[in-house]
């Protein structure tokens, strides 16, 4: 690596270098403790020295110096990792730098000239944007050539950063260095000669997080395969917590998870991930989890700044979140307040007189936001004004006739500005037109609760009473905080909302709180045409669909009649036809019938939107790995809230059986629906914190109950009953017929709750659970479940594998692991490798992992006991035909395992009925065939039949063809398969067969005898055939000659059936050639006459160090290219 030309002293590094290679203005030093020699004592100091501070002078043990005659000072321009890395460099200045110096008058202009060039040099390397983005690229690249020389990784795999940091190796701390990338972890120390190397995949780590102990202040705790890692005394603890957590969970969705990272585009390239770009896609996520905003909403800049609160008369302090689309604001100082502004909705900015330092907005809402205090006012007011004149331009054709009608004026009208239809992106003029009246016959245009609960506002009872007074403490805190998107959002509003929404109300402040108003107002018209295209098309999803219409809500009056079954189809049919990577899954159906009960049918769907796709994110997949988490997030809530509760529960997995409904459904599947809204809306205003509140509230309220069951049914049949007598009072809904749980007893009739009451002890119990907490936990326990669930698929796999080969269960569970991991090692590098598709979750459990031939051909380089063979290519190839039966270019591990097993544990006719296998069609085929044909290579069979000439005079004496026709026919006893329905193999299979036995021999120690007794076997099978040929051929002069066919059966007279042979080739020269063919059981009977054949094949060879090299080896065998390619 080319360095910046830094000054050095050669004098104070004598004792530390050595000199290899100098010129008149160059030398090339070794650094003491490298390469020959060791360097002893001093060799170690140095060698703790390199690793311990951080230069690249201290680490690269080569380097090359500019020096200058009759002076001290050298210039380092060059250092290396090898010594063939060292030597490419002198070899480029000999080329390229030294021939030219002598030209130069002076030494300063020589200095000067040699600094130009390897500044030039390393200006073209800094090229890459990794390096570039660095905050010091210097040091970048010195960690980059460490980071390649300890670990050896392919240079495809992409460093992020590095951290000074110790690892604790049982009670002892390792001082080093932690590098993180794409797909690894990897930490390096050397102290005093001990070195200390660790590398541990992202996507095997089952746990990360933060710990805190009596011996360590603070460190990161790391799982993986069951073992326990620690590494603490980092500067940046935090960032660098943040960071893994981030690659975790990269790698993780990457391999395990495609659905959801097939809809993260931003990270779909592992070679572009950066550690700028993680922060910034952090600060991101964190921006629109905050505030409900779309995933695609990019953040340009945060601002410290303090905002005018008009009902507070007071400014509060705290961060301007500045978007393409939004201005948005977060108060730092506890008054929680929070303000969303469309860049839509603002009419105009301002820059007040005399104040250099504050911009305010007027919004259509009619409110004007004033922010002070702001950190370069004029370059954020060029930067909105831009963002300003596109928003408008952009928004110019969809926005309302007047500007009043975005905020309603009261909520009588139950009206937002996005309740309307909106002109089509996709659609102009006449077919707009049409469009739009079309749709006007099939989407509704009112919520359902208006039509079959219109409310009578004549009617005094007191619960309407107790509505009206809802809806006027909403319009009295729309006047104070402002009322639709713009509004300011505080303590209060959450307080309304925790003694429930007004029914009138409650469509519209959904779409508000759940930032579904802003997915519509970005895509008008786009619900309406995904029901024109999704109207009639049939699929697993609109079967599942029409399935559960009729289960949605059944007791509702809505969901009785084809107007709410109709807006159910439409809505679930369109979301399975924007996203078919989720389609539809059960309890959508539930949810949406909710939707549709207070919001009109497209905003409905924007609702379902804004739940599947950010507020309960992969919840509704395959494999629900979003609930999955938040019950494990649960657990973890209840462990440190209720520990008495655990402790009584020594299993629990009852608390997620029990759960996943609440989070599937959001308690509407448990709750009578009048009760279940009021949980609705909390959840819209905090997201899933208002479920796992609730949900620990109910626990804490049946606490005593619960630590009285004896069993999980007991615990089920109590929490039922509390939730069939959970009520509304203040609800002015008629009652709703509710099924009473299973196992309710009304014998005993329980005491009423009322759901009120129950939200707001959740709350003040509870309520100090943050969301951004929830959210780390949520990443952590992501970890920890896929990992579980891949562990689930593991043992399923082991269990039915094991049941069918010889392999030990700790063999079968190594091959496994080795056998994801050559998947997994070709999806690291590669931007949407084919291999990802190789995965699939939603497959038996046999079918979720396979490999394609070439890794196969890997794995069989690494595993095979037959890999030495000099056309181990060409059996790893015919191998994996062979094993491909249905023609999909993949294997499965009980295809793999079961060859291989063949190979070790196999008898010799397995073993031998394998390889003639792999000799004919479809493993073998005749273009690919690498052995000529027999009349191109005489030699061979020349040899076979002279050695057959040569029996009579073998040690060996007469062939008995009975007795080993006895061998065979015991073996055959053996086995169930036959294998007389196997295929005769030709004369050119025949060829690369016997080839492929004399390669298999190759470094035995019975080598020679395992070559003459091939040669036997080869000569008696080939006089057989003729003689079989000779017999069967009808112009035969043999026939009539039973002397000489008894001579030849008997294997007395072989060379006199060769005289004979000789004697009639001129007579058959006329006729065609006819090809030889052999059966297996020729093959077979042949080769058990020989008892060093049956010996060699026979001869039990252990797995074991195959698999503990292949683990050594796989990793950096990626490192060279594939000899398979």
């Amino acid at each position: 690596m080319w360095l910046k030309p830094e000054e050095v002293l050669l004098k104070n590094a004598l004792k530390l270098w050595l000199t290899e290679k100098t010129h008149k203005f160059f030398v090339l030093q070794r650094r003491r403790g490298y390469g020959e020699g060791g360097g002893g004592l001093t060799g170690l100091l140095v060698g703790t020295l390199d690793t311990v501070f951080d230069s690249t002078s201290k680490v690269a043990p080569y380097r090359i110096l500019h020096q200058t005659p009759d002076s001290q000072v050298y210039w380092s321009i060059a250092c290396g990792a090898n010594s063939e890395e060292i030597n490419k460099h002198w070899e480029w200045l000999e080329h390229n730098v030294m021939v030219i110096l002598s030209v130069f008058d002076s030494n300063e202009d020589i200095t000067s000239f040699v600094q130009g060039k390897i500044l030039g040099l390393i200006a073209e390397e800094s090229q890459s944007a990794s390096i570039k983005e660095e905050d010091d690229p210097e040091k970048f690249r010195e960690a980059l050539l460490k980071f390649d020389k300890w670990f050896g990784l392919p240079e495809q795999e992409k460093l992020v950063t590095y951290y000074s940091c110790s690892y604790w190796s049982g009670r002892v701390p390792c001082q080093g260095w932690v590098y993180l990338s794409t797909n690894f972890l990897s930490f390096y120390s050397f102290f005093l000669g001990k070195e200390v190397k660790l590398i541990i995949s992202w996507d095997e780590i089952s746990k990360l997080e933060k710990t805190t102990s009596v011996i360590l202040s603070e460190s990161i705790h790391i799982c993986s395969h069951g073992e326990d890692h620690y590494f603490s005394m980092f500067m940046h603890l935090n960032e660098t917590f943040q960071l893994m957590e981030q690659l975790a969970e990269y790698a993780v969705k990457r391999l395990f998870d495609k659905e959801t990272f097939e809809t993260d585009l931003s990270l779909s390239d592992p070679l572009q991930i950066t550690k700028r770009g993680l922060e910034n896609r952090a600060r991101k996520d964190y921006f629109t989890a905050l505030f409900r905003l779309p995933r695609e909403e990019s953040l340009d800049d945060i601002l410290d700044c303090f905002l005018w609160i008009p009902f507070c008369h007071a400014h509060a302090f705290g961060k301007m979140f500045i978007a393409d689309n939004y201005i948005c604001f977060s108060s730092q100082d506890g008054s929680h307040c929070k303000v969303i502004i469309p860049l839509r909705e603002v009419i105009s900015m301002d820059k007040p007189d005399g104040s250099g330092k504050s911009i305010s907005f007027s919004t259509r809402c009619k409110i004007t936001f004033r922010f002070t205090e702001i950190k370069d006012s004029d370059g954020l007011v060029k930067k909105l004004e831009g963002k300003l004149n596109c928003s408008t331009g952009a928004c110019a054709q969809h926005t309302l006739g007047n500007g009043e009608e975005s905020c309603p004026k009261s909520s009588q009208e139950n009206s937002t500005f996005f309740g309307r239809d909106d002109p089509s992106l996709s659609f102009t003029g006449d077919q707009h037109s049409a469009l739009l009246k079309e749709s006007s016959k099939t989407v509704n245009t009112e919520a359902l609760m208006r039509v079959f609960h219109p409310q009578d506002a004549e009617n005094l009872d007191s619960k309407m009473l107790k509505e009206k007074m809802k809806v006027q403490s909403w319009n009295i805190h729309f006047v104070e905080y402002g009322h639709g998107v713009c509004m300011f959002r505080t303590k209060k509003t959450r307080d309304l909302v925790m003694r429930g929404i007004p029914e009138a109300l409650r469509g519209e402040l959904w779409l508000l709180f759940s930032g579904a108003n802003n997915d519509m107002a970005a895509h008008p018209g786009y619900y309406t045409e995904l029901v024109e295209r999704s109207m009639g098309t049939c699929s697993l999803a609109t079967d599942e669909i029409e399935r559960d219409l009729h289960r949605s809500l059944p007791e509702h009056p809505a969901f009785q009649s084809d107007t709410g079954i109709s807006a159910l189809r439409r809505v679930l049919t369109a979301y399975a036809s924007r996203n078919p990577k989720i389609g539809y899954c059960q309890a959508m159906n539930i949810l949406t019938s909710v939707l549709l009960l207070y919001a009109k049918e497209e905003e409905a769907f924007w609702l379902l939107v804004a739940v599947c796709e950010r507020m309960l994110p992969d919840y509704f997949n395959r494999r629900i790995i979003g609930a999955l988490v938040d019950q494990a997030v649960f657990e973890e809530f209840i462990r440190g809230h209720l520990p008495q509760l655990t402790d009584h529960m020594t299993d629990m997995t009852f608390f997620s059986s029990v759960s996943l409904s609440w989070f599937l459904t959001i308690f509407i599947s448990v709750l009578p629906i009048e009760s279940a809204v009021n949980v609705v809306d909390c959840f819209f205003y905090d997201g899933i914190k208002a479920i796992l509140q609730l949900g620990l509230a109910v626990l804490d309220y049946n606490m005593d109950k619960l630590l009285l069951c004896k069993d999980d049914a007991e615990a089920v049949t109590i929490l039922n009953k509390f939730f069939d007598n959970v009520t509304n009072k203040d609800s002015p809904l008629p009652p709703m017929a509710h099924q009473p749980p299973i196992g309710s007893d009304n014998q005993h009739p329980q005491p009423k709750v009322d759901i009120t009451e129950l939200i707001r002890e959740s709350y003040e119990k509870y309520g100090d659970i943050q969301a951004m907490e929830v959210e780390s936990m949520r990443r952590r326990n992501r970890l920890y479940v896929i990992q579980t669930l891949e562990d689930t698929t593991k043992q399923n796999v082991l269990r039915v594998v094991s049941q069918e080969v010889m392999f030990s269960p700790k063999e079968v569970e190594d091959l496994f692991e080795l056998f994801k991991k050559e998947h997994f090692l070709s999806c690291y590098w590669i931007p949407h490798s084919p291999a990802l598709k190789h995965h699939d979750s939603s497959l038996p459990y046999l079918e979720q992992y396979q490999i394609d031939s070439k890794q196969y051909c890997t794995l069989f380089k690494h595993l095979s006991p037959w890999s030495h063979s000099a056309n181990a290519n060409s059996l790893a190839l015919w191998s994996f035909r062979l094993l491909d039966e249905n023609s999909d270019c993949l294997i499965n591990f009980k295809e793999f395992s079961c060859v291989l097993d063949v190979m070790y544990n196999g008898s010799f006719t397995d073993k031998l009925k394998l390889l003639f296998k792999l000799h004919i069609p479809p493993a073998f085929t005749e273009d690919e065939s690498t052995i000529p044909a027999a009349s191109k290579r005489p030699q061979l069979f020349d040899e076979a039949m002279t050695h057959g000439d040569q029996l009579n005079g073998s040690n060996k004496g007469k062939v008995d063809i009975q007795s080993y026709l006895k061998q065979w026919h015991d073996e055959l006893a053996r086995k169930e398969e036959s294998i007389r329905s196997l295929p005769r193999i030709n004369q050119s299979q025949f060829v690369q067969f016997s080839k492929t036995l004399y390669n298999l021999f190759h470094g035995d120690p019975n080598e020679e005898a395992l070559y003459r007794a091939i040669t036997t076997v080869t000569g008696l099978l080939l006089r057989m055939e003729e003689v079989g040929r000779m017999l069967n051929s009808p112009n035969s002069p043999i026939r009539g000659k039973p002397g000489l066919i008894q001579d030849c059966q008997c294997g007395d007279s072989i060379q006199e059936n060769q005289t004979l042979h000789k004697d009639e080739d001129a007579s058959q020269e006329a006729q065609p050639e006819i090809e030889w063919t052999f059966a297996f059981e020729q093959i077979l009977a042949s080769l058990l006459n020989e008892p060093v054949l049956v010996t060699f094949f026979e001869k039990r060879v252990d797995i074991k160090a195959k698999i503990e090299q292949a683990k050594s080896v796989q990793l950096r065998a990626k490192k060279q290219p594939n000899a398979f390619d």
